[in-house]
């Protein structure tokens, strides 16, 4: 996927999750011994950004979990599949899936604002670099090259102080002008 095919697709949805990956989860579910806890699988709606995937397995998701009854659930990214550490079906279909529904939508809209101000800033900041180069040109263009005429005794002094500066400079290569 092209960096502007995920830009479109993420400034354009909140990251989600589809579904459980049924086959992903362990074989002695609702056997007479049942796993307490174990990893379900689910598929995000789209790949996540690396941002996105910061802020999945950042501080603030820890902290939220445990305030919210989970202090034992980790998340996991990989790929396009977001593991949910120490849990169950159950607990998921009893909050904790809408939980981290609310919490990844949380994140997509804080990366997507954080993106929106980075891109502000640097519209900010080539609008202002435009305005100081076209200054420079200004400048730039105004400065003239040319000599103010010289006539008269003056002419003939800064002629002869140029050939003494030459012939000063043949000298010192060796060789002298002859006249």
């Amino acid at each position: 996927m092209s960096a502007n095919t995920h830009d479109e697709a993420f400034s354009g949805s909140n990251l989600g999750l589809d579904s459980v990956l049924a086959g992903s989860l362990p074989a002695g579910l609702m056997t007479e011994d049942p796993p307490a806890r174990y990893t379900v699988e689910a598929v995000f709606t789209r790949r996540p950004g690396k941002e996105e995937v910061r802020d999945v397995l950042g501080e603030s998701t820890r902290e939220l979990l445990a305030h919210s009854g989970y202090p034992d659930v980790v998340l996991t990214v990989s790929d396009r599949r977001l593991e949910i550490h120490n849990t169950t079906l159950e607990e998921l279909r009893d909050g904790l899936a809408q939980l981290i529904a609310l919490r990844l939508a949380e994140i997509s809209e804080q990366v997507r604002s954080e993106k929106e101000a980075s891109a502000d800033s640097a519209r900010t900041f080539a609008a202002r670099e435009l305005e100081r180069a076209a200054a420079v040109a200004a400048l730039a263009a105004t400065v003239t090259f040319t000599a103010q005429p010289v006539e008269g005794a003056a002419a003939r002094q800064r002629a002869e102080a140029y050939r003494v500066q030459i012939e000063g400079w043949s000298a010192a290569a060796g060789g002298g002008i002859s006249r």
